[in-house]
């Protein structure tokens, strides 16, 4: 095996086992400032939350209130670049084996620039309660729904790349308020949506190490400094290496932990049983991700910064960049712009919603980068040594438009005595926005025992 065939098959081996007032407004982050236009700190829509006046006062602690207004010149320089874009010519395969369809780009580019409207977004964020704090020496933003059900369960729920809070908003309703969608007072949750560090419109670190463990840290003390202390965790994508760290952490208060990737099943292939038909299709899938799909997983470990300078020029090229993630998400994604038939959530407003906040906040070089820090992180790691097991009950759902929908024995093989699982029948790898509804009901009966 060649060196760089052997960095990558660790990282990724250890990437699936780690897995995976006048003072507040002194405080404003520059950061957010610059990079957001216009951001108004004032009281979010349905009152202040109850931690606001215990931390108000410690500039180290505040949790600041957040309200976002992009300036119309920003919009009209975003439409005036994508209709200045230089296109390639078509691709010579009928299919998205080299990369995103010329059709599918063309009319999402068109869309954006003529069609789509920031306003409504920007109104819908603004309508929910937003913060920032600073933790760790970073400012991280975060959606804070707290239930009008007394007994409701708080949960922290991590994004993924290339998504952003935008993924989970559709099941903020399901879950804060479960009595309007089918559930019962006893299913609702107090819901946490932190931006991951270098993500929307939390600040860019500035120093190294930010990686799954760190950022796992930062959400326990969140929890904590939200006056939380007894709360479940749950992520999809990146967000499930945190989620997975968090539990590996044993942190304060966390009680039990729901993920949807197995990403640990990148690095250990060998040890997954292949028996049955289904667990033959998963090698198969995983197969085709590390021949056909890798690309911006490589690309991102190794050299965030030089695909960065693209990512915050272009925002066809931004686009691109986004779209091409999984098979699965692509071919939905294309037929929503090119046959306007959206599959659940995945909408043409919802996926440039998503795009928009790498966007406007100009984080497509800073996102990229957890996947280098991971990479140099999981890389350092003596061979042989491995993290802790689990401290708490975890949960696990298997969506089968996932890159490979994985089986209950190759959750068993990471998550041994695994407390739920369950094969949803329908949802991909970006369940939460894709199929919020069905998503909501999985984190209800996973963490139903835990109330």
């Amino acid at each position: 095996m060649k060196p760089l065939e052997r960095l990558m098959h660790r990282v990724s081996f250890r990437i699936g086992i780690i897995v995976f007032g006048v003072l507040t407004c002194i405080a404003l982050p520059t950061t957010l400032a610059r990079r957001a236009g216009v951001l108004v700190l004032a009281a979010p829509a349905g009152g202040a939350a109850p931690h606001e006046a215990v931390t108000t006062w410690n500039p180290d602690t505040a949790i600041r209130p957040f309200r976002l207004e992009i300036p119309e010149k920003e919009l009209v320089q975003l439409r005036r670049r994508i209709m200045a874009t230089r296109w390639p010519t078509r691709e010579l395969v009928e299919d998205r084996s080299q990369g995103v369809q010329l059709a599918t780009l063309q009319e999402l580019a068109r869309y954006w620039a003529n069609d789509y409207d920031w306003r409504r977004l920007e109104a819908r964020l603004n309508a929910l309660p937003q913060f920032t704090t600073k933790i760790d020496g970073v400012d991280i933003h975060f959606i804070h729904v707290r239930s009008r059900h007394a007994n409701a369960l708080p949960l922290i729920m991590t994004h993924g790349w290339p998504g952003s809070v935008i993924e989970l908003l559709d099941t903020v309703g399901p879950l804060t308020d479960p009595t309007k969608y089918g559930g019962t007072p006893n299913d609702a949750f107090h819901l946490v949506l932190p931006s991951l560090p270098g993500y929307g419109f939390s600040g860019e670190p500035t120093d190294l190490g930010w990686e799954s463990g760190r950022i796992a840290q930062t959400w326990a003390k969140l929890m904590e400094r939200l006056g939380y202390t007894r709360y479940v965790a749950q992520g999809g994508d990146v967000g499930a290496s945190v989620t997975d760290a968090m539990g590996r952490q044993a942190a304060k208060g966390l009680v039990g932990i729901h993920v949807n990737l197995l990403a640990a099943a990148l690095g250990i292939e060998d040890q997954l049983p292949a028996n049955t038909e289904q667990e033959r299709a998963a090698h198969t899938a995983l197969a085709t991700f590390r021949t056909t799909g890798f690309g911006y997983f490589l690309e991102q470990s190794t050299r965030p910064q030089t695909i960065g300078y693209s990512l915050v020029d272009s925002p066809v090229g931004l686009a691109a960049w986004m779209l091409d993630h999984d098979t699965d998400s692509y071919y939905k994604i294309s037929r929503a712009f090119l046959e306007g038939r959206p599959v659940g959530n995945l909408t043409r407003d919802n996926i440039i919603d998503n795009i928009m906040l790498y966007w406007i906040t100009g984080t497509g070089a800073s996102a990229a980068r957890w996947y280098w820090e991971t990479g140099q992180f999981l890389a350092a790691i003596p061979p042989g040594q491995f993290p802790p097991p689990v401290a708490v009950p975890v949960s696990f759902t298997t969506f089968p438009g996932e890159i490979f929908a994985a089986p209950r024995s190759w959750v068993e093989t990471v998550y041994p005595g695994v407390a739920y699982f369950n094969e949803a029948n329908r949802g991909g790898h970006f369940a939460a926005w894709e199929e919020s509804a069905l998503f909501a009901s999985q984190l209800r009966a996973a963490f139903k025992p835990l109330r």
